[in-house]
């Protein structure tokens, strides 16, 4: 199977995101969620649509094992391939790398220090980058709007974040995005929503300039998978 056929079966193609790799626009995403509700998975297929493109891609793990990392990647693309895994495919594998921090020891700093190590040595030049874990109730406005920037710096078409939403905390901004991103909603062109009912799991696309369907439209997500469901 090659990389176009799997770029194809992506169920993120959902989002009308482009599938040739010709979209150049610089862009930042938010995917949010209450603890345990499936972030990792929803940035694990932005990371594999990128990589199959092929771009390169950093996935910074904040609080997690490099092993539960690659797991995530080995259990989705498995399931595209059916049966393979991303060792398998050495072609994919190489436009990915996986960094870790522990909780306490992230900062911003700290990580562009370790990128830019990484491509003065010309070990890893990311041309996107997912970061699992970022606490933005530590980290404000300002640190974020930095980020942007350094983005801009480095050259990344694409950055996505996961941030964790806490129930009980009814803050959110006027666009509907809840605390604690609800303050730097306005940094991001992309947010999307992971919301439970009572019969269904939700993605709800609060806005997303990447994409070809319009903010306010709710997929449905297979709750075993947490991939997007067709049709």
């Amino acid at each position: 199977m090659g990389n176009e056929e799997l770029s194809a079966k992506n169920p993120l193609r959902a989002l009308g995101l482009k599938s040739d790799g010709t979209d150049e626009r610089r862009s930042l995403g938010l995917v949010m969620a209450r603890a345990g509700l499936g972030k990792t998975a929803i940035l694990v297929q932005f990371a594999l649509d990128c990589m199959l493109l092929g771009n390169k891609v950093l996935h910074v793990s904040i609080g997690e094992s490099v092993e539960k990392t690659r797991s995530w990647y080995d259990d989705i693309l498995g399931r595209l391939t059916e049966g393979e895994s991303l060792s398998d495919i050495p072609a994919i594998m190489k436009n990915r790398m996986i960094m870790t921090f522990k909780e306490s020891n992230f900062s911003n700093a700290k990580f562009e220090e370790r990128l830019d190590d990484l491509v003065a040595q010309d070990i890893f030049c990311p041309d996107c980058l997912i970061i699992d874990g970022y606490d933005f109730d530590e980290n404000d406005y300002k640190a974020l709007e930095e980020f942007k920037s350094f983005m801009k710096d480095k050259g990344l078409k694409m950055v996505w974040f996961s941030a964790v939403s806490h129930r009980g905390d009814d803050r959110k901004s006027e666009a509907g995005v809840p605390a604690p991103c609800h303050e730097v909603d306005e940094l991001f062109e992309n947010v999307l929503l992971i919301k439970p009912t009572d019969d269904a799991i939700l993605l709800d696309i609060v806005k997303c300039d990447s994409c070809g369907i319009e903010p306010g439209t709710q997929l449905s997500l297979d709750p075993s998978t947490m991939l997007i469901q067709k049709g």
